[in-house]
Formats: structure tokens, C-alpha cells, sequence
């Protein structure tokens, strides 16, 4: 551990075997770290119109501060400026909730007038924003039967452009375009509003909006281009340039079939508008980045599942009209992260899927990676803190978790990554957006139901992925505990689900809780509620009928059955049950988020100015990481 406040605790990460890269790889690395940090503002405008002014201020008062350091008012301006740094605005990373400060007006507006400076937002409309919890109060509000854009703050659509103008302008898109091999329509835009009235789309990309920042990203893999492992990678890196250069989506298409057949190369990476979880209609994606090194040893595991795909897929439980008749390309690897950017940073994934267009996926196949280092990290920060012991029923399952739990953990990740994302097909003239705002949870639930039906079963023993047919216990106990108890003390007091992974996990433990009493159950030992589960083998017919209702639901575009089955089991928290886990929580003195610390790297020369090495140090502060950032890949 390396820093804690609020509900967050920052880790570092190490970067194995960076120090015996060859002179070229590291500069590879560099450069393509460098053009993953220069994002950095990109998400923050995308989070809030107001987020970079924001911050501006906020770290000019941090700066220049002279008062007492143990002022509580002072104190408790640290926590919310730290906050939002790790949210990368003023909204909670998870539950999209605006943060509320514990400092008053009058310390901020003493402390924003000592500052003797012209801000870049007006004083008034600025204390509004930050101290007023009616304005601008949630990032993304996905709550049924609400205009989603007007009731949403982030930055993907112009003030007051409704629901069902976005809605009606971008179907007119998608009926013009290739129903065979459509783009990703909206995924690189603002979508604006003409003088006249109509709508256009102002896109990302060099000379337009956010040009100066992507002028800045081109120019770091115009450096990396030079140390490219091979001839396919410099195909990569110089269709991404021109991706940029134009915002073509068609050219981000032909970029993302060469970055998913590439997988020679020993340093991979991603950097761009990728995932689409912060946008409420689901269609404009954050922008975000990071490099990584693979771990030989360990990616033998997640080959092995990539090179049995199609038996994974031949024997899935889902209908057979819904199932891909020949997987293509998937390739999955262990890697471990060499840095962190945009909305990978400070909080990251542990495994990541890609490309996300369906046609990709069907003709071309996708990469998988799980992040090994980051995970190893995660794993060393939870050791003795106790939440076995007050979670988890008796000691026979504990001993379960503690023996199998760090495997099968990995192994749902590489399913899920590997084959669960990757599995499956739409039927014909399916829009790929057609589930809307339940789309994301509704991907997620189908590659979490796809690892943890494939985790039971006997071909994963034969293939040696784990040592025996009791391990995955391990899995679907810690799996339903989270889901049904342990994620809960992620949520603030007043909030409801919101997170797409979060309301997966709700959304599947209470679907099988309901439907399957007689193979798990909550109950009450000595005061306190437990999961119980009864019957193992019969958990893992649910999770197959479960992930064919899923899969259906996918495949047919079928909006009606997705927002019932997240609405009904995704979203609502059972108050008595919600304060219980959170006392017995609190009492633990943990931090229920978990994010990282990026190493710094710096070239190294010798005395005549040539470059001849690449520095790494884990020494950096939070603070002075996030200072440092805002300085040197200001953008915009």
C-alpha cells in the first residue's frame, strides 16, 4: 500500500523484467507510454465539460496553499482534490455520483481569491458546480423511463440535445451504412447542435475537436514507429496516425484488423477511443491507453484456451443459431502492464477484450489480455485483511478459497476475456447497439455466465488449467458472495448499482438466488447473513440456462427481456442487508476501491547527448504524479 483516503487505496505495480529489455523494446515502451499519458485531458473534457477548468483551479489552491497543514478544513480539501484525481473529474468512477467536498464556500473562495488569478470559469457558476448537489449531479444516469442525455453530465453531447434527437440522428446513420460490416458509428464525436437547429457530429481527431491533444499522441508514435518489433507492428502504429489524422471510422476498422492479427510482437498496447461504458446511449467511447510486455510463462494458459475455442464454443449451452460456426483469430496472452493512461488510470481493469465491433470479432477474431502484474498487486494488498474471515461461512469454504481462489480468479478473467467477449454471434440485420443503455451490463453478464460455466467443467482438468474438479467451488462461491453481499460496501449510502460490471455481478447471483433456492441461499449464522450454497453442480446448470437467456437476448437484439432482467435483479439494493454488510465492513478499516501508481520512466544519456538507456523508479508520489501529468501532457 502506498496511499489511502476516502474509499481508495493506491498500489504500485512493478514491471517485470523491463530492466533486461533490449535498448530498442524499452524505447518502444517509452514512446508508446508517452503517447498513452498525452490522452490525459481527453478524458477529463470527455467526463465534464467543466472538468479541466476544474482542475485547473483546484490544483493552483492545492499549489499555493500557505495556511496550516492540519487545518481540517484544508485537510479535508486534500481527500476531494486526491478523489478527483483518481476519478479523473468530479464524478465518482463508479457510481458516477457528483463528490460532494467537506470544506466550506468561504475556505474555497478565500483560498480561489488568494490565488490573485483570472479563472477560467466564472467564481459563482464555479461554486455551484462544486458545492450545489442539484447541479450537474450525476456523469451517467442510466435510470429507466428518464431522458438519459439531459439527466447525464457528461461531455459526449451538447446541453439540452434529448434522448430521442440522439437516438432518431444516429439510426438515420446506421440505416445508410454497410448493414454487412457496419463502422462504429458515433464512437469518435461530440454531437452538437447546428445555429439552424440540426444536429452534427464534431469528431475527434487531428484539426478538429481535441486536435491539439491528438496532434501531441501522433507525434510519440511517430517515435515509436522507429522501434517497431516488426514490419506488421509499424503497419499498426502508422494506421492508428492515420485513424487520427482523419477520424475515419472505416480507417479505425482497417486499424483495429491489423492490431488483432498482430501478435508476434513481445510490447503491444492501445491507445484510443475504446469502450463506451461512460456514454449512456453506449455508442461515443473514452478515450484511454496503455502499453504492456508479455509474461511467456503465464500466457501458456490463456494459449491454451485460445487454441480450444471452438470446442469452447461447439459445446456452449446456448442456442445453435447464436453460436459462431468457425471462431477465427482468437489469440489471448498474459502481459504485464508497463504504464496506465487515460480511463485505465489510476484504476484499471485486470483483463481487457478487443475490438468490440462484432463483424471484427466474427471475421478477423480479437485479443485477450489479463494483466498479471496488476492483479499480482491486488492479490498482495488483500492478504490478512480479514474479509475472508467475516464473509466467507465456515472454515472448510475458506480453506477452499484460500488454496484454489488465486487460480480459478485468473481463470475466470482469461474466460471471460479469451472466449466469453469473443463467443457468440448476432443474427443477421441485429443492431449492435439495438439493447441501448442495457448493453454494456448485458455483455458483461454473458462473459462472466460463459467463464463460470466453463470453469466447472471436466475439458478444463483435462487441459491442466486447474488441478482438480473441486477448485472451481472456489470461483462460484467468491463470485456469489461478492455478487449478492461483499460489492455492496462499494456503494454510497442513497446510490443504487450503477457500474456495468457491478450490476453483472447483481444481476447474475440474484437471478440464480432466485431461481436456483435449492443450490444457494443467504442465510443467518450468529447474526449475521452468509451465502450458503448447497449444491455446486446445480449452480452450474443455472449458469448455463442463465447464459443462453443471455446469449439470446444478445443475439436477437431483444430490448424489452434485457432491460427486465437488469431492472429486476441488477440494480436495487435490500436496505437491511446493505447497512449490515457495511458495518461489518467498516469494522475491517479497509478501502473498498483499489487503484495504481504509474512508474516513471526517463531516457538516459551519455555525455555527448545519445540516448543509451531507459530509467524505470517506483518512487513517485501520488500527489506529485498527478501535479506532474497536469504539467507535462497538458494538451488542451
Amino acid at each position: 500500500m502506498t496511499e489511502r483516503f476516502a474509499d481508495l487505496q493506491l498500489l504500485r505495480y512493478e514491471v517485470p523484467g523491463f530492466a533486461l529489455l533490449p535498448l530498442r523494446q524499452k524505447l518502444l515502451v517509452y514512446y508508446l507510454a508517452e503517447a498513452a499519458l498525452l490522452g490525459r485531458d481527453i478524458l477529463w473534457d470527455q467526463n465534464s465539460r467543466y472538468g479541466l477548468h476544474l482542475r485547473q483551479i483546484l490544483e493552483a489552491v492545492y499549489t499555493n496553499y500557505s495556511g496550516p497543514k492540519d487545518d481540517a478544513e484544508w485537510q479535508a480539501f486534500v481527500v476531494y482534490l486526491k478523489r478527483i484525481w483518481f476519478s479523473n473529474g468530479i464524478y465518482h468512477h463508479y457510481s458516477y455520483q457528483k463528490f460532494m467536498p467537506g470544506f466550506s464556500r468561504d475556505f474555497f473562495l478565500r483560498e480561489v481569491r488568494n490565488l490573485n488569478a483570472e479563472l477560467p470559469i466564472q467564481e459563482k457558476e464555479l461554486i455551484e458546480i462544486i458545492f450545489n448537489p442539484e447541479i450537474m449531479p450525476k456523469r451517467v444516469n442510466q435510470a429507466d423511463g428518464e431522458d438519459l442525455l439531459l439527466t447525464s453530465s457528461c461531455n459526449y453531447y451538447a446541453e439540452g440535445i434529448t434522448q430521442a434527437e440522439a437516438e432518431v440522428f444516429y439510426s438515420d446513420l446506421k440505416s445508410k451504412a454497410d448493414r454487412k460490416r457496419p463502422p462504429m458509428i458515433g464512437l469518435n464525436s461530440r454531437l452538437e447542435r447546428n445555429p439552424n437547429g440540426t444536429l452534427f457530429e464534431n469528431t475527434w481527431q487531428s484539426g478538429g475537436l481535441y486536435g491539439k491533444a491528438i496532434d501531441r499522441i501522433c507525434e510519440m508514435l511517430c517515435q515509436a514507429l522507429k522501434y517497431a518489433e516488426n514490419a506488421k507492428q509499424r503497419e499498426v502504429i502508422d494506421k492508428l496516425i492515420g485513424f487520427y489524422q482523419t477520424g475515419s471510422l472505416k480507417t479505425f476498422d482497417e486499424y483495429s484488423i491489423l492490431w488483432v492479427s498482430e501478435t508476434e510482437s513481445e510490447i503491444d498496447f492501445t491507445n484510443g477511443f475504446i469502450e463506451v461504458y461512460g456514454d449512456p446511449l453506449g455508442l461515443k467511447a473514452s478515450w484511454e491507453g496503455y502499453v504492456n510486455i508479455i509474461d511467456h510463462i503465464a500466457t501458456n494458459r490463456t494459449k491454451t484456451l485460445s487454441n480450444n475455442a471452438q470446442w469452447f464454443e461447439n459445446h456452449s449451452p446456448v442456442d445453435t443459431r447464436f453460436k459462431k460456426k468457425e471462431c477465427r483469430g482468437v489469440s489471448a496472452k498474459v502481459i504485464s502492464a508497463a504504464i496506465l493512461g487515460g480511463d485505465l488510470y489510476p484504476s484499471s481493469a485486470i483483463g481487457i477484450n478487443l475490438p468490440n465491433s462484432n463483424w471484427i470479432r466474427a471475421e478477423y477474431g480479437s485479443k485477450s489480455v489479463t494483466i498479471a502484474n496488476l492483479t499480482h498487486a491486488y492479490n498482495i494488498a488483500a492478504k490478512g485483511s480479514g474479509m475472508r474471515e467475516e464473509f466467507v461461512i465456515d472454515d472448510a469454504t475458506r480453506q477452499l478459497l484460500d488454496k484454489y481462489g488465486d487460480i480459478c480468479d485468473d481463470l475466470h478473467t482469461d474466460l471471460h476475456e479469451c472466449l466469453g467477449h469473443g463467443s457468440g454471434q448476432l443474427l443477421p440485420g441485429v443492431d449492435a447497439d439495438a439493447l441501448r443503455a442495457y448493453g454494456s451490463v448485458i455483455e458483461e453478464a454473458r462473459a462472466d455466465l460463459f467463464g463460470l460455466y466453463y470453469i466447472a467443467d471436466e475439458k478444463l482438468v483435462e487441459l491442466g488449467l486447474v488441478p482438480n474438479g473441486e477448485a472451481y467451488k472456489s470461483q462460484y462461491y467468491s463470485y456469489l458472495m461478492n455478487g449478492l453481499l461483499t460489492q455492496m460496501v462499494r456503494i454510497e449510502e442513497g446510490s443504487q448499482i450503477e457500474e456495468a460490471h457491478m450490476r453483472n455481478r447483481a444481476l447474475i447471483s440474484r437471478w440464480t438466488l432466485e431461481n436456483y433456492p435449492e443450490a444457494i441461499q443467504i442465510v443467518m449464522k450468529e447474526g449475521k447473513h452468509y451465502v450458503h450454497i448447497n449444491d455446486y453442480a446445480l449452480l452450474r446448470k443455472a449458469f448455463g440456462e442463465l447464459l443462453a437467456e443471455v446469449q439470446r437476448i444478445k443475439s436477437e437484439g431483444d430490448f424489452e427481456a434485457a432491460r427486465q432482467l437488469v431492472e429486476r435483479h441488477g440494480i436495487k439494493l435490500d436496505m437491511k442487508l446493505y447497512k449490515e454488510i457495511r458495518q461489518r465492513y467498516q469494522k475491517l478499516n479497509l478501502a473498498p476501491y483499489k487503484g495504481f501508481i504509474n512508474p516513471r520512466y526517463e531516457l538516459v544519456r551519455d555525455a555527448n547527448g545519445n540516448i543509451v538507456d531507459v530509467s524505470i523508479a517506483y518512487d513517485e508520489a501520488y500527489d506529485k504524479q498527478m501535479l506532474r501529468y497536469s504539467q507535462q501532457y497538458k494538451t488542451l
